[in-house]
């Protein structure tokens, strides 16, 4: 029988993930998913969900399993976008890790929304910045440090992939104590660490963010975005403040074409209380706004009855220049175009 989830579940499309640590580490998770009633069925992984309190006992039962490596860096360090491979296209082909970064607003929505990355710049430093991390001096704090030992694992591997010296100069601040296992630290990230610190971040030169890197490819890279904004065009509604701005959309679609503040109104908040909330939530009201109407767009044009003027007024756009620019910049062909060939994927040709 399964084990109840979470009143908010995570996806768990990871699995895989887990499933490849465990056996580098020299051990059948197997059991682990078993005892704790963890489904695992690969056909449906889009659709697997797990609670944050038995995603924890599974972290916790892979740690102490794993006598001879430490396992929250074997999973970051053998993460990899399998089910995801825009993902991985977009990361290996951008021109600049400014732009490489920006893949952390799609994976808080498409892999997990506790990962939750941001780009900070001060300065002439720049930091990725893991933030509503859970707190380290919590009862179940050392759990959430190991998550986010994985996180980071995974993200200095990445990095280092599109930027091979990134070490040379960057440095690793964790919010936790020095743990006893603090040596594994430099064989796994081969680059300075402090712990006891304010935040959890990767810290580098700034003047990283814009140098061209070895692995750009400006035409893959826009297609593997295209490709991933579809994805999430597509995706059901989420919970919570997004779901009700959706659900706002949803009633009256005439408040695409306008800003946040008539929007707050309908919910009977402030703009920028819904502002603060949606960020919150890991949203910008702008890309929310942006995403329902793609989706929108995407249904409309499957309806030959509707021609692009219509089109373009149901989804609160002031002419059909207007539409056509925004649908090309999310699908990277015009509306007509999208059209004439069935709505089918962007060409990697």
């Amino acid at each position: 029988m399964s084990a109840p989830l979470h009143n908010d579940p995570l996806p768990f499309i990871t699995l895989p993930n887990w499933v490849n640590a465990a056996a580098h580490c020299g051990f059948n998770i197997r059991p682990i998913f078993d005892e704790l009633g963890i489904q695992t069925n690969l056909v449906n992984l889009e659709e697997a969900t797990i609670s944050l309190p038995l995603m924890g006992q599974v972290m916790e039962a892979c740690v102490e399993r794993s006598r001879e490596q430490h396992f929250p860096f074997v999973l970051g360090e053998t993460f990899a976008f399998d089910y995801l491979p825009d993902l991985a296209t977009f990361v290996a082909t951008s021109p600049t890790l400014r732009q490489a970064v920006r893949v952390f607003d799609w994976v808080r929505t498409l892999i997990n929304p506790m990962i939750d990355v941001r780009l900070e710049e001060e300065g002439e430093l720049a930091r990725l910045v893991l933030v509503r991390e859970q707190d380290p001096t919590e009862p179940e704090g050392r759990v959430g440090a190991y998550f986010v030992e994985s996180l980071f694992a995974a993200i200095i591997k990445f990095g280092r992939s599109i930027a091979a010296d990134l070490e040379a100069d960057a440095v690793l601040r964790l919010r936790f104590p020095e743990p006893r296992y603090a040596a594994v630290y430099a064989r796994s990230f081969r680059l300075p660490v402090r712990f006891s610190q304010s935040l959890n971040s990767l810290e580098f030169p700034r003047n990283r963010l814009d140098q061209p890197l070895a692995g750009g490819f400006p035409s893959l890279h826009g297609q593997a975005e295209q490709r991933v904004s579809q994805r999430l065009a597509k995706m059901p509604r989420r919970s919570g403040l997004i779901a009700a701005v959706e659900a706002v959309f949803d009633q009256e679609p005439r408040l695409l074409g306008q800003g946040i503040d008539r929007v707050a109104q309908k919910l009977d908040l402030h703009a920028r209380t819904l502002q603060r909330r949606l960020h919150e939530e890991g949203e910008a009201f702008a890309e929310l706004q942006g995403r329902v109407r793609y989706r929108r767009a995407l249904q409309d044009l499957e309806d030959p009855k509707l021609d692009l003027e219509t089109i373009s007024e149901r989804l609160g756009f002031s002419d059909r220049r207007s539409f056509t620019r925004a649908f090309t910049r999310w699908a990277g062909a015009s509306p007509s175009e999208f059209r004439r060939r069935g709505g089918g994927k962007p060409s990697l040709g």
